[in-house]
């Protein structure tokens, strides 16, 4: 038997004493404050108790609370300093790790989807697993022909577990909304719970994982390990080494920082364009720097796992991005305003003024203007505030802009890899990335097509 607790009102019970343990610790700020401890103090406290419970529950849980865990880490860097402090650890900590589900559970999923000699396919199998996330865990292990490989075992009753909690956590999502100012965490909610059943599906994301692998097999800079093997619960593929990405985040030196930032940025835009497909679960724990190919001292090479969860984009992302983003920075508010309602960001019964609309995208577009940009907490800190702002004339107009569900995936896809580059205090080369893949973006890449748009909309 699983140790996930799975059963509804277990897992139920758990996720709603949520809300009423952080009710209790109010109370119990009120009464420190009354006995003299200062606002600030208690606040503070309060916080890290918060983070603490609320991220143990998540991990403890695995499931779809573990994954709304990992979707948030990503974003810490845009929470003011004094509120990020004590939720940092807690985030990061569901980046890499969960509690491991007991070996007895693991031999018991590889025998009845491996057969009842399973351990013949492997010269080597440890036990102890090496990751965790939010419904599998991987093992190293060496397969029969003595190739290293990653072994991941889906937990049983995954997808009852991942869709009851998903759907016990969007009745308080609101509670949750102080971790990310300015974003809704509701949609978020929703998303996740709508890529349930593929992420689940081992055999999809085995075929993209194969469709990544074979493009980038020769490629300087990404590896991407191919599949060994798949069945029902089980996929091996090739095992890689390297540094996870959270502990270059914490620990990494500048030149590590700022190559892993770049070909992060690089893959996001790149992947689209050559395979079709969008990676979209951008948290460190799916990331590696590796050393050169040739083991030497040159530059170093990003890894990348897990493709439970993309975005198929047959034609790459799609132009208007492009487009959009170089008639902003050319100040054409017009024909940016016109192509945003041609595609849905602005619905026909909003009428906004163009050059506001100018204004509140320069600030978020301003790491494409220059040739090297050094992401910072500092600097999306200040747009989370400019935007969260109800007194801000950009919170207003946030507020009346619509995002088209063929948009959803891409955009939390590119919120969450810039929160990424703000963790790692990267200086990237975005421009020259965008100039190499992104569609629209150059203006001989600006075709007819787009020029139709601008035409029948106006």
């Amino acid at each position: 038997m699983s140790d996930l607790p799975r059963k509804a009102v277990t897992r139920t019970a758990k996720l709603a004493a949520l809300p009423l343990s952080f009710a209790g610790r109010a109370t119990w700020g009120l009464g420190k404050r009354i006995g003299g401890k200062s606002a600030e103090i208690v606040a503070r406290e309060l916080q890290q108790r918060t983070a603490d419970q609320l991220f143990r529950v998540l991990g403890e849980l695995k499931g779809g609370a573990m994954k709304l865990g990992q979707a948030l880490s990503v974003f810490e860097s845009a929470l003011p300093e004094e509120v990020a402090g004590p939720y940092r650890a807690a985030l990061t900590k569901l980046q890499e790790a969960a509690p491991p589900m007991p070996s007895r559970t693991v031999h018991s999923v590889l025998e009845e989807r491996l057969g009842a000699e399973w351990r013949e396919l492997f010269l080597e199998f440890e036990d102890k697993p090496s990751a965790a996330a939010s419904i599998g865990q991987v093992h190293r292990a060496v397969w029969h022909d003595g190739r290293q490989v990653a072994v991941k075992v889906q937990y049983p009753g995954a997808g009852d577990a991942l869709l009851s909690d998903l759907a016990q956590l969007s009745r308080f999502a609101r509670l949750l909304g102080p971790l990310v100012p300015g974003m809704d965490i509701k949609p978020l909610i929703t998303e996740l719970r709508d890529r349930v059943a593929e992420e689940l599906d081992y055999s999809l994301e085995a075929e993209a994982q194969r469709q990544h692998a074979a493009e980038f097999a020769d490629d300087p800079d990404v590896v991407v390990p191919d599949v060994v093997h798949q069945c029902e619960q089980v996929l091996v593929t090739e095992w890689i080494e390297g540094i996870p990405l959270a502990e270059i985040i914490t620990d990494g030196t500048p030149e590590q920082r700022d190559r892993a930032g770049q070909l992060l940025a690089r893959f996001l835009f790149s992947g689209p364009a050559r395979t079709g497909l969008l990676h979209a679960d951008p948290h460190p724990g799916n990331f590696r720097l590796l050393p050169a190919a040739d083991g030497g001292e040159g530059e170093w090479r990003l890894g990348v796992l897990d493709f439970g969860t993309v975005d198929r984009l047959p034609g790459g992302l799609p132009d208007t991005i492009g487009t959009c983003l170089r008639m902003t920075l050319e100040g054409e508010a017009e024909t940016v305003y016109e192509l945003l309602c041609a595609e849905g960001f602005v619905k026909e019964t909003i009428e906004l003024e163009p050059d506001a609309v100018l204004e509140y995208l320069l600030p978020i577009i301003e790491p494409a203007e220059v040739d090297a940009f050094t992401f910072t907490r500092g600097w999306i800190r200040a747009q989370a505030a400019r935007i969260a702002d109800v007194r801000s004339p950009a919170y207003q107009l946030g507020k009346q802009l619509n995002l088209p569900p063929s948009y959803l995936l891409i955009h939390r896809v590119t919120l969450s890899t810039i929160g990424v580059l703000c963790q790692l205090n990267a200086t990237v080369r975005l421009r020259d990335e965008l100039e190499s893949w992104l569609p629209g973006f150059l203006p001989e890449d600006d075709g007819e097509d787009d020029a139709a748009v601008v035409e029948v909309q106006a």
